[in-house]
């Protein structure tokens, strides 16, 4: 086994001079300590400051904006940062990263993933990140199988300050936002606000993003509480860019992109202009914090989410009785344009008691949850009609209830020595019921219909020690968490073979040693990570062709993560961290299609196998010089390993490992009662031309014996620039 990677880039928050200031940090920082590690929790984890965030470049959505961070892997499906971005921690998908804003998870309770597509500009409004490898702390929600994410924009400052900030660069991109505080006012209120208009033609054809955010908070602090009331909304209309390219179109055009491409009725191939993404997004967050004594602090926020959105497509030659029009309909075929919709409400109501002292820290905290989605479909437009109003020709509807309890303790017996203990009790109830788009796209009778109910309940617990000695650092721990199946796991198995699919469960093992002295700052984090019922694709598809997951019996991710901060002179700093993992399934069978459409599958066994898009090779290095008064270039480079697109690792698979660097220069004015800060960004320097990620398919021939394959991947642009100009006070 290959070892070694991952880092911690460590930075904390920084503790502010003033003491009004501290009393705000100190009260607002307990909505999010139910969810973050402390600096000597035995957790692997990486802090990411407000100062690092502003340095980000504004092109790229948050996953990119982490992209430098250990262990994880990052790819933009239109090629640069704006649109639809997705990210892995040591190889764990978006779908096992629970993300936290303010504590509240902002995971779809359904999918189980973060649409970052669909909270623009979000890297501008936050104050702190903490990433968490591996399980870590309690989190509320599903996901954290793999990692975690806490976001935070709860700090304010004692004085006021405002931002404005323009940004210009390749492919047509350009991006506005103003942000403004009015800091600490009489009696302790305070009011913040910020907007984001985004805009980028994309690299591939089609990916286009139209994007706006606007952020609000109003609260007040007095005699030991806080109140905070929280808004934010996002909404973007993006072009559809998932389907990806075939390597066969890569090798010709790789900027080419399918969707909406139809051809018309001089044989001219034409491409649907409104081929899109739509979405928008209200999160309203309540918060009351009381500091009881001055060992006690009762956190309560409560969360409503509003969801609206759909994607627009084009489609050609298709059975209109499978859409809701008359079987005597003729023609009985025709091109069509439609609408796939969805909403979905979300409630949450936190709330956590927190005890400190000089050696115990204990916090009591529950989480209660209800989640509401309706899908439906709306076509509106049908070549042989003109403009329709059909009647709904699929609809499901999705109620996820999540209560969860958790108690979590730190000990301290000594200066050096730090114990924890974290306990969570989870029950889920899911219900899903309707009939499956695909179910009627594709054929099927319409008396099919989902209908399903279940519950779920999990116990994880944790527990780790921290010891401190000298400028050394050690901790261990170990951790045990469930996971309940999604949405498209559950619905496309009972469309299926009805095969009954248990949750997944990981023992998280992690040895870390921290080494602190001068200007150097190395880490090495040992993990290992072991699943049992993974889900995974094996290649059976359900009756309308979609591809259908099953419990693995034993899978694992273990490597070793390592990482460094160097001064060698105050105006140089240079980071770098590596992972070296294994991560593998333990007996792999793939379940591969006949070409005849006859929903029988021929089993291939490949024995013990390499997980697919999980790297064994992530590593970074970075400098920083400050040579100039007011000046600094930033140097980055990141490598990612062979990665594969299937769990066979078979080679013509395979997405080659790439190395990408960027440059950036800065440079600081002071101009009146503020700064002006102009920053020029050089990404892909060396004009790599490579693709990220990607998908295949593949069907076996009864008649030959042979199996045939394709793939679809997603191109990254090469070389490319923005400029930054920012003013702030």
């Amino acid at each position: 086994m290959k070892k070694l990677l991952c880092l911690a880039a460590l930075c904390v928050l920084p503790i502010c001079a003033r003491a009004q200031e501290e009393k705000v940090e100190r009260l607002d920082s307990a909505i999010v300590s139910a969810s973050r590690a402390g600096e000597r929790t035995p957790v692997t984890f990486t802090s990411v400051s407000k100062d690092q965030l502003s340095k980000a470049n504004p092109m790229n959505s948050l996953p990119m904006a982490l992209n430098l961070l250990p262990s994880v892997v990052t790819y933009n499906e239109g090629g640069t940062g704006l649109g639809n971005s997705a990210m892995t921690i040591r190889g764990s998908k978006g779908s096992q990263i629970n993300v936290t804003l303010n504590g509240i998870t902002l995971n779809d309770a359904e999918s189980q993933e973060v649409f970052w597509v669909n909270i623009p500009a979000l890297t501008a409004l936050l104050s702190g990140v903490q990433v968490q490898q591996g399980l870590g702390t309690t989190a509320n929600g599903a996901g954290a199988f793999g990692a975690s994410i806490n976001m935070n924009t709860a700090f304010v400052g004692a004085s006021p300050t405002g931002t404005v900030e323009l940004s210009g660069g390749s492919y047509g991109t350009f991006i506005g936002s103003l942000a403004g505080s009015t800091g600490l006012l009489n009696k302790g209120w305070y009011f913040n606000v910020a907007a984001n208009l985004g805009r980028t033609d994309g690299y591939i054809r089609n990916a286009y993003v139209r994007s706006a955010s606007v952020f609000a908070v109003i609260g007040k602090l007095s005699n030991g509480r806080s109140f905070r009331f929280t808004y934010l909304m996002g909404t973007q209309k993006s072009g559809i860019t998932w389907d990806g390219i075939s390597l066969e179109q890569y090798a010709i055009d790789r900027r080419y992109n399918g969707a909406g491409e139809y051809t018309d009725d001089e044989g001219n191939t034409c491409y649907y202009p409104n081929q899109t993404d739509n979405y928008t997004q209200h999160h309203l967050q309540l918060n009351e914090t009381i500091a009881l004594n001055s060992h006690i602090t009762w956190t309560n926020t409560l969360n409503y989410t509003r969801g609206d959105g759909y994607d627009e497509y084009y489609k050609t030659n298709r059975k209109l009785k499978n859409y809701g029009f008359p079987a005597t309909t003729d023609p009985a075929r025709s091109d069509m344009t439609y609408r796939k919709k969805m909403n979905n409400d979300y409630w949450v109501f936190n709330s956590s008691l927190l005890y400190r002292s000089s050696v115990f820290d204990v916090t009591f905290g529950l989480n209660w949850s209800n989640y509401r989605a309706s899908h439906w479909g709306d076509v509106f437009w049908v070549k042989t009609m003109g403009n329709v109003t059909s009647p709904e020709w699929y609809s499901t509807k999705g109620l996820k209830r999540d209560r969860s309890l958790f108690l979590r303790a730190e000990y301290r017996p000594s200066t050096f020595l730090n114990t924890y203990l974290d306990l969570q009790y989870r029950h889920i109830g899911y219900h899903l019921t309707g009939v499956d788009s695909d179910w009627i796209e594709y054929g099927s009778a319409e008396a099919d219909r989902l209908d399903y109910h279940n519950i779920w309940r999990f116990f994880n617990p944790r527990a780790g020690v921290t010891a401190d000695w000298g400028p050394h650092r050690a901790y261990a721990s170990v951790a045990f968490g469930h996971r309940e199946p999604s949405r498209s796991d559950i619905k496309e198995n009972v469309k299926g073979e009805g095969l009954e699919i248990q949750p997944e469960k990981l023992l998280d093992v992690e040895l870390g040693y921290q080494f602190t002295a001068g200007n150097l700052v190395a880490s090495a984090n040992l993990y290992f990570m072991e699943y049992w019922d993974m889900l995974l694709e094996t290649g059976r598809l359900s009756d309308s062709g979609y591809a259908l997951k099953e419990n693995m019996p034993r899978a694992w991710r273990r490597g070793i993560e390592m990482s460094a901060t160097w001064h060698p002179f105050t105006w140089m700093r240079v980071d770098g961290n590596a992972t070296f993992s294994v991560n593998q399934i333990a007996d792999y069978t793939s379940y591969v299609a006949y070409d005849d459409y006859s929903g029988a599958t021929f089993p291939v066994n490949y024995g013990r196998t390499t997980m697919l898009m999980s790297p064994s090779v992530v590593g970074m290095l970075q400098a920083t010089l400050n040579l100039w008064k007011g000046g600094s270039v930033n140097w980055n480079g990141k490598l990612v390993g062979k990665q594969f697109l299937d769990n066979s690792m078979r080679e013509e698979l395979a997405v080659p490992a790439y190395f990408v660097a960027g440059l950036s220069v800065s440079q600081m004015f002071r101009l009146g009662p503020g700064n002006l800060d102009v920053t020029l960004y050089l990404n892909n320097m060396f004009n790599n031309l490579y693709y990220a990620a990607g998908w295949r398919w593949e069907t076996y021939s009864a008649e030959t014996g042979k199996i045939s394959l394709g793939s679809g991947v997603y191109p990254q642009a090469p070389f490319n620039a923005m400029l930054k100009v920012r003013y702030s006070f």
